[in-house]
């Protein structure tokens, strides 16, 4: 048996973060923590493009223009859907992390869900640099882990 894992790696990465601007007060933190671990792990700013999109719902398309207009091999999508009184919760959260797999299947790149969909303001909160951590920060490790695995099944390949 064979096993391979991703170490996080930033050789020959170009990452694209496409964030909501809906809620910007918790995706700039999320943008925030993202654009910490890339630095980290060696990312330099010139391989990194921030796209804004209007809302999550808006998210798989920018990712899907990151990657065939920018050329981004991996992309963080952030953003942050509160839920409501009404349905449009479901709809948003839903078509947000469908699309954003569907593009990663589609293209064969890394998409990390950075997209928090909580059920109120204080969840979102804690989870944007506060007493949950930061998952923009968490996903920006995902895609770098990612590309790394993915450098490591290849090159198994053709061994």
């Amino acid at each position: 048996m064979t096993e391979f894992a991703g170490e996080p790696s930033s050789q020959g990465a170009r990452i694209g973060i496409v964030v909501s601007r809906f809620n910007d007060f918790v995706t700039e933190r999320l943008l925030s923590g993202a654009r910490l671990c890339l630095s980290e792990n060696g990312v330099q700013e010139s391989d990194i493009d921030v796209a804004w999109a209007p809302g999550a719902w808006e998210l798989p398309l920018a990712a899907r223009h990151l990657i065939e207009k920018r050329g981004c091999t991996a992309v963080i999508a952030l953003g942050c859907v509160v839920r409501g009184d009404t349905p449009h919760f479901d709809f948003v959260a839903n078509a947000a992390a469908n699309g954003l797999s569907q593009v990663s299947a589609n293209a064969g790149v890394p998409v990390a869900f950075g997209v928090l969909t909580t059920d109120n303001m204080e969840q979102a909160l804690a989870r944007a640099g506060g007493t949950a951590g930061n998952k923009g920060w968490e996903a920006a490790l995902a895609v770098l882990e990612m590309l790394d695995l993915g450098s490591k099944l290849e090159a198994a390949r053709g061994a």
